[in-house]
């Protein structure tokens, strides 16, 4: 088996997930604080595969342009928070997702994720 083989994701090749990074970012932003680094360790490890800085800064800058996160620096670093707006939409966006997802509890399961 070739290296590319084995490195190479499983994702579907009809359903792209690229629209959940805005969500995961929310979602663990809800949770606390983190910088850019972080934020791509942890959804990475989501996804199967480190986020790049080419991905993850992007969808921060554009979250942070429509209000919904911001950060603080700390030294260089620069920890993202969830805005009051932020919050509300992830809310809204949980009910979405309930209404989407309503009935797949049985057919999903975490066996690939560690926190």
């Amino acid at each position: 088996m070739s290296k590319q083989q084995k490195t190479k994701k499983k994702e579907s090749k009809y359903l792209e997930l690229k629209g959940f990074l805005s969500f995961l970012i929310l979602h663990e932003l809800d949770q606390k604080s983190l910088c850019g680094e972080d934020l791509a360790k942890k959804i990475g490890r989501r996804k199967g595969q480190m986020l790049t800085p080419g991905t993850i800064y992007p969808a921060l800058k554009k979250l942070r342009n429509t209000k919904l996160v911001k950060f603080k620096r700390f030294g260089r670093k620069k920890m993202y928070v969830l805005t009051d707006i932020g919050s509300e939409e992830l809310e809204s966006l949980y009910k979405l997702f309930s209404n989407y997802f309503y009935g797949l509890k049985q057919k999903i399961s975490r066996k690939h994720y560690k926190a």
